[in-house]
């Protein structure tokens, strides 16, 4: 057993009864908006799991030990504390773990817990890629590399639209990781269904995500698979209007010396101010989506 790996008594039960879980990460509690909102949207994605039929289990460091599934007091702990959290990558963790320190898992880490717990789906917004400019500053995030060895399935809105999204599907290819759409066959980018690329397969229905990623178990391939699913029509911003304003966030960031992990939470926060907070509406709204479909897709994995 794991002595630094805490799972919760709720997450326990539904793997000792092999109930359906999904994982969810803390950064966007603490580095993703301001409280009490962070908190709020943290507590409605984990209810909405559970009006789909499926156990949350909130990922997080916390006092030095890995948490496979928070209490609405330590979400709201992590909510509080903000941006005073690590916001914590696979390179953080002995560091954190020997220090009895906090952090607030990225995709990367929440898919390391997750695999540690015996969770196999995870909900997220976006995942990290291949920077703009990578070709010089090879700032590639270690979310592709996860991918590339942990057992998870992401259900995310696509990379985030800050990025280089064909660089970052050419990185995914290389690595053997498949990039599923959920009912479509364009790869979204986060606050828009478009950006003119194709997935490398369109699935339709839960259960046949499910199938896929249990074969891919079953054979013993390393790595995980990523699911890429459109946020909601109603919701997805005009395409041109918020690349503009990622445009002009990229330069701003540029300007500052913006680098290394502080790059996607400065981008975030400026494209919202530009945006005038609908980009943050649309992104309460694509992860609310995305945890719609990952308890849908661990029930169909657990055979519930």
């Amino acid at each position: 057993m794991n002595p630094y790996l805490v799972i919760s008594e709720e997450v326990k039960a539904a793997l000792r009864e092999g109930k359906p879980i999904v994982a969810l990460e803390s950064t966007i509690i603490s580095h993703g908006m301001p409280y009490p909102q962070n908190m709020e949207t943290a507590l409605a994605v984990e209810q909405t799991i559970r009006d789909n039929g499926a156990t949350p289990a909130t990922i997080a460091i916390i006092g030095g030990k890995l948490k496979a599934g928070c209490t609405p007091e330590e979400i709201e702990y992590l909510g509080k504390k903000g941006q005073a959290v690590t916001k914590a990558s696979r390179r953080d963790l002995p560091v954190l773990i020997a220090r009895g320190e906090d952090g607030a898992t990225t995709v990367t880490t929440t898919m390391i817990i997750a695999a540690m717990a015996g969770i196999h789906v995870f909900a997220t917004g976006g995942i990290g890629g291949v920077h703009r400019g990578a070709e010089t500053t090879m700032d590639i995030s270690a979310d592709l590399e996860e991918l590339a060895h942990t057992p998870v399935m992401v259900i995310c809105a696509g990379a985030k639209s800050i990025l280089d999204l064909q660089l970052t599907l050419e990185y995914l290819e290389t690595k053997g990781v498949p990039v599923i759409g959920y009912g479509t066959e364009e790869l979204p980018a986060f606050y828009t269904r478009e950006s003119g690329l194709k997935v490398d397969y369109r699935i339709d229905t839960p259960e046949e995500l499910a199938a896929a990623f249990r074969a891919k178990m079953e054979m013993g391939l390393e790595g995980g698979m990523l699911v890429t699913n459109p946020i909601p029509e109603e919701y997805s911003l005009d395409a041109r209007y918020i690349n503009e304003a990622i445009d002009r966030a990229i330069e701003k960031s540029k300007a500052l010396g913006i680098k290394g992990k502080q790059t996607t939470p400065f981008l975030l926060a400026e494209i919202k101010s530009i945006t005038d907070g609908t980009s943050l509406d649309a992104n309460i709204q694509l992860v609310l989506n995305n945890a719609r479909l990952a308890a849908k897709t661990a029930a169909a994995l657990a055979g519930k």
